[in-house]
């Protein structure tokens, strides 16, 4: 690799990660002088793009080569990182459809994001566009690095290290509710102050409470985790001044916890004696434990769907904001301390040799976790630097969590070959082995009205 990286960002008109992903890497010091090739097959919200970082890069010294692009091919060749944050779009209305197809049929899916039938087809619909951006790669930068933004993070991220020689790693900023919990369980020890009715599950509206809590949490914990992505647990937690162990605590400070803190996390953790991270929201898609239409878990765990709405409404507001930039009409530099979502670090320590600690990435196994496959892609602390992306070894989990984990790294592998072959027969079968899907006819008659709703999307079946 040449001193200054060549970094292709696909998908840099994501109102999601797009401009905090673009600021942090134009303002980072150690990147001035690099190249930087932006993509969207939005032609509008290209150039806004591509206007915000020259302006980014002119207020900032940078001194980066901006170029844009609606066709990957035309920037792809020789670059060092690849960064994909992509959706199958209209987003929201599909999201949507994901979930109204299997009420139709009686099933009230808690999430219908990443796992459940709805995260099957979310998956069919990314994965094939996934697959194409590799094929790209191997032919035209074969030895970059794909970091991946893109939902459902392991299922697309297993899909390229199973069907492509490309090098991939999944990022995900989920931690941040890890911290925030384990801040508002232990906020009498650290007088950390919460507001009434504090709940931390993953919605628009909730964002800047989640990263005030994670804040106060990083101020005085340092936290280990390692699961799946929106599926991790925390190994260990300790005082960042004095070291101390502090589980002890933290199953002590279970007896105090608000009522509307992510109810169904503090269930699992007094069941299985560790405590799982990503809130409920994201948590609750892999479990078996959100949708029984008898008992309705959903009230008694306060689970919510997803603000669809909310998040049209903060996409609209993030692409006016980014035209406004673009044309001088606001300044840049309020950008300049956007949080960062680790595309940046990951970058710059395999492009310099850092030696960078990474608190989660999303990697193949290769014993990281005991008792999972070495092809699974778990999320688990890594060392970064010139030899590319190191798992820690964490070892091993209690055995309840290690075989919940194990049911679906075993269930990623057939949504992955099922979103990349269109076998129906696979897909049936893929669909019985999910946990929120206990009848056979149900799940033929969601399939097919699936298959039949997103026809237009899924050209593989």
């Amino acid at each position: 690799m040449s001193d200054k990286p060549k970094i292709v960002i696909i998908g840099a008109g994501s109102a999601s990660f797009g401009p905090t992903t673009l600021a942090t890497i134009v303002r980072d010091a150690r990147l001035r002088g690099s190249e930087l090739a932006l993509v969207d097959l939005n032609e509008a919200a290209l150039e806004t793009v591509t206007g915000v970082a020259e302006r980014m890069s002119e207020a900032w010294d940078a001194g980066m080569r901006i170029s844009g692009s609606t066709e990957r091919r035309d920037v792809l060749a020789n670059a060092n990182f690849v960064i994909v944050s992509i959706e199958t779009p209209p987003r929201e209305k599909l999201w949507r459809l994901d979930w109204e197809v299997t009420m139709r049929h009686g099933l009230r899916q808690p999430y219908a994001e990443n796992g459940g039938p709805g995260g099957l087809m979310h998956a069919c619909r990314q994965i094939p566009h996934f697959l194409d951006i590799v094929r790209d790669m191997e032919e035209l930068c074969p030895d970059a690095w794909l970091i991946n933004f893109s939902n459902p993070l392991p299922r697309i991220t297993r899909a390229v290290t199973k069907y492509s020689t490309i090098k991939v790693v999944g990022k995900c900023h989920q931690i941040e509710v890890g911290y925030g919990l384990t801040a508002v369980l232990l906020r009498h020890r650290y007088n950390i102050q919460i507001p009434a009715n504090i709940s931390l599950q993953s919605d628009p509206g909730n964002s800047q409470l989640i990263h005030q809590m994670a804040a106060a949490g990083r101020q005085f914990l340092d936290i280990k985790s390692a699961g799946l992505n929106h599926f991790i647990w925390l190994v260990d937690v300790r005082d960042k001044a004095t070291g101390e162990d502090l589980y002890p605590a933290l199953r002590a400070a279970l007896a105090d916890a608000p009522p509307t803190l992510e109810p169904l996390s503090l269930d699992l953790f007094r069941v299985f004696g560790r405590l799982p991270l990503p809130g409920d929201t994201h948590l609750v898609e892999y479990l078996p434990y959100g949708y029984n239409a008898a008992t309705k878990p959903w009230e008694t765990y306060r689970l919510h769907l997803y603000d669809w709405d909310g998040n049209e409404a903060t996409r609209d507001f993030l692409n006016h904001m980014m035209a406004e930039m673009a044309h001088g009409r606001m300044a840049v530099d309020g950008m300049r301390e956007a949080a960062s979502e680790g595309a940046v670090e990951l970058i710059a320590a395999v492009a310099l040799n850092e030696n960078y600690y990474d608190e989660t990435v999303n990697v193949p196994n290769r014993g990281a976790i005991v008792g999972l496959p070495a092809e699974t892609i778990v999320e688990v602390p890594a060392l970064v630097s010139g030899l590319g992306i190191s798992p820690i070894q964490v070892g091993e989990l209690p055995p309840g969590v290690t075989a919940l984990l194990r049911r679906e790294a075993e269930l990623v592998e057939m949504v992955v070959d099922t979103a990349v072959s269109g076998d129906r027969q696979l897909a049936l079968q893929t669909l019985l082995l999910d946990p929120m899907v206990n009848d056979i006819g149900q799940a033929r008659a969601i399939l097919d009205d699936y298959l039949k709703t997103f026809a237009d999307y899924l050209p593989q079946f």
